[in-house]
């Protein structure tokens, strides 16, 4: 059975438990994501939850960065895990806004929780020792597409580090809710998911009470629109991630849940 709480859960700020607001990279509307300006907007917009990427650079350095090149987003060109932090740090987010490293955000928004997917298995150990060194067990949630890689971390960290699930062990999740005997990881705090994937719902009542019935939480990404928000605040999920920052603040301003 999974833990029934974690201080990552927490709202800072908050007077009662509730949904989880997170920014997802930061609002990545703007052209700006992942950057600390990003970051700096949304907490001024009233965020403390938020959701980032990284990867290790040649030399090991941990980047907050969601794509394994710098080319889409950045005036450079090159995959991250080839070059060293001394190229990387050249590369400006559209132009104009360098990028951090996490280490960084994590000094700058000192009372912010970030959820982290660990992008490529090299920035798995630097994550662990990173969390570690700054003592962030309480404001880091670990997740990955890769439920071998999430679980690796889990291992290295110890008991006091928060992890979501991967894929296999949302499905394992998911075949759970049929009432269908699976596999899925112990210690886990929270199932991170899409409301639905090619057309096939992830999320519904079944999921969320399967979910709850073993402590965890589940947070839904990257919802944009106000009535998919409504919908999933309804069923009972935990948190979602959204870019439209605004939009998300104004739903749960409404419902009475914003922090």
């Amino acid at each position: 059975m999974t833990r029934p709480h974690h201080p990552y859960l927490d709202r800072p700020g908050a007077e009662r438990p509730g949904p989880i607001a997170f920014a997802h990279r930061g609002g990545a509307l703007d052209g700006l994501e992942n950057t600390a300006a990003a970051f700096r907007r949304a907490a001024a917009l009233g965020y403390r939850h938020f959701e980032t990427d990284v990867h290790a650079t040649k030399d090991g350095r941990l980047v907050a960065f969601h794509d394994s090149t710098l080319d889409r987003v950045t005036d450079a060109r090159g995959r991250i895990g080839d070059l060293p932090w001394a190229e990387v740090r050249r590369a400006e987010v559209a132009g104009r806004e360098p990028l951090p490293l996490f280490e960084e955000l994590l000094e700058e928004f000192p009372e912010a929780r970030w959820n982290v997917d660990i992008k490529a298995a090299p920035a798995l150990v630097p994550l662990v020792e990173l969390i570690r060194r700054t003592n962030s067990w309480d404001r880091v949630c670990a997740g990955s597409f890769s439920e071998a890689r999430v679980a690796r971390a889990a291992r290295l960290a110890g008991p006091r580090l928060a992890t979501s699930y991967g894929v296999r062990g949302v499905l394992g999740l998911r075949l759970r809710s049929y009432g269908i005997p699976a596999p899925v990881r112990a210690g886990a705090v929270c199932a991170q998911v899409p409301e639905a994937r090619s057309g096939i719902p992830v999320v519904d009542e079944r999921f969320v009470r399967t979910a709850h019935a073993r402590g965890l939480k589940v947070h839904v990404w990257t919802v944009n629109e106000a009535n998919r928000m409504e919908a999933l605040l309804d069923l009972g999920v935990d948190g979602i991630m959204t870019d439209q920052l605004e939009t998300l603040r104004t739903v749960l301003t409404a419902r009475g849940a914003w922090h």
